[in-house]
């Protein structure tokens, strides 16, 4: 019995963090209950495992059965932040006030500090887990596993119509059995497509150097057919941002394996992988469109054929005659193409209910065609969320306080506060 618990006590830890690194990624995202009423974030099953494994943490810590190190690049960045965020909203509370002081909003910015500080504990955790090689096998092994179920759950909510579980807004965030639609992004575990594609590119990344890595021919082909897998599954997601941030992590892996390799080496393997990649992005799914409607290649190209097509010499005058294509049936010169009702991103009309009360007093319910601003309809409904809303937004909470931010609230024209979710 006594080797038994000298044994646990050694490795507590280490089992704990290998449980989060599997239960994390693959436990549906069902809340348990609110935190603050009527707010999308609730308290779900991982907190609590997340705060048990914190708490032995620090008892193995106190004990001195694990070392910490602030003098750790990525500790005193982790730190940095946290401390900079907690002044940050002390400031925004007290001081230039752009957060009230009433229970409901200073709770919430702390509250999104709080989950700050719970996303790194993960690092620390893990990390302080590691005592060997045999430790780092071990969670490899289990980050591996990990994927390939959320690659499959991910093929089961595209093809198989496998429930989703979104986090995406207040509604969703309750608990509901949702199912994709054609053209929706696919969530697979997580609350949200951002959050499955950025657990992609990390495992990805990691996925491409083992592939480079191994030698056996039995071991290459399953860990390229688990990044064939998870890359497709990224594509599903249409997320832009990560599809660039996979393409950075695929260059720093070929560039650490140069040093080793060769540059002729990394040179032929970097240029493959980026050719494949960027062809079956280009070929499939919706993320093409999307990175096309960006950047407006169609507009960009059409301007450039005008240029190419335009005589430079001077039009003869006179009555001369001019030979043109037989247009005329079909259209005129003056004509400009229309544009689009919705946004490319937005595959159906979409109405905002207007209630209004009749003379004897019943409520009645009106839809009003929902309108879109000039960038959503000349880009997409979530490049112009940030060009619109949120960039701005970030700029004047950052002008408020050039050294700490205005907190979690932004100040606006029409509203004294308006608070945005930061989800």
């Amino acid at each position: 019995m006594r080797k038994i618990l000298s044994w646990l006590d050694n490795n507590i830890l280490a089992i704990l963090a290998g449980f989060l690194l599997i239960f994390i990624p693959l436990y549906p995202k069902w809340p348990l209950f609110d935190i603050l009423p009527g707010y999308n974030v609730r308290v779900r099953l991982e907190d609590f495992l997340i705060l048990f494994t914190g708490l032995v943490y620090l008892i193995q810590f106190v004990r001195r059965k694990i070392t910490f190190s602030f003098r750790d690049p990525v500790t005193l960045g982790l730190l940095g932040y946290l401390f900079i965020g907690f002044v940050s909203s002390l400031i925004a509370i007290f001081v230039i006030q752009t957060v009230p002081t009433e229970y409901y909003f200073w709770q919430k910015t702390m509250l999104h500090w709080l989950r700050r500080v719970e996303y790194f504990s993960l690092f620390f955790i893990v990390f302080g887990s590691i005592k060997s090689i045999k430790s780092i096998k071990t969670i490899t092994f289990i980050i591996f596993i990990t994927l390939v179920g959320v690659i499959l759950y991910g093929y089961g909510q595209k093809y198989l119509y496998w429930p989703a579980f979104s986090t995406m807004n207040r509604e969703f965030a309750k608990g509901w059995w949702l199912y994709l639609s054609e053209h929706a992004r696919v969530l697979s575990t997580f609350g949200g497509h951002y959050d499955l594609a950025g657990y992609l590119v990390v495992t990805l990344s990691l996925s491409w150097s083992f592939f480079f890595g191994v030698k056996k021919l039995i071991s290459k082909l399953l860990v390229g057919t688990i990044l064939a897998g998870g890359f497709w599954l990224l594509i599903l997601t249409a997320s832009r941002i990560s599809f660039v941030s996979y393409m950075i992590g695929l260059s720093i892996v070929v560039l650490l394996w140069t040093f080793k390799k060769g540059v002729g080496w990394g040179i032929s393997r970097w240029v493959t992988a980026v050719f494949l990649s960027m062809l079956i992005m280009l070929s499939f799914g919706d993320l093409s469109d999307r990175f096309l409607r960006l950047v407006r290649l169609d507009q960009r190209f059409s301007n450039l054929r005008q240029i190419l097509l335009k005589p430079i010499g001077n039009m003869p005058q006179n009555k001369a005659m001019f030979l043109e294509n037989n247009l005329a049936s079909v259209t005129s010169r003056s004509d400009m193409p229309p544009l689009p009702k919705r946004p490319g991103d937005v595959d159906q009309d979409l109405f905002i209910p207007i209630y209004s009360k009749t003379a004897s007093g019943a409520s009645i319910m009106t839809a009003v065609p929902r309108s879109y601003s000039k960038n959503a309809l000349l880009y997409d409904l979530s490049t112009a969320i940030r060009l619109d809303a949120t960039w701005p937004r970030a700029i004047a909470g950052f002008k408020t306080n050039i050294l700490t931010g205005s907190g979690y609230a932004t100040l606006t024209q029409t509203s004294k506060y308006e608070f945005t979710e930061g989800e």
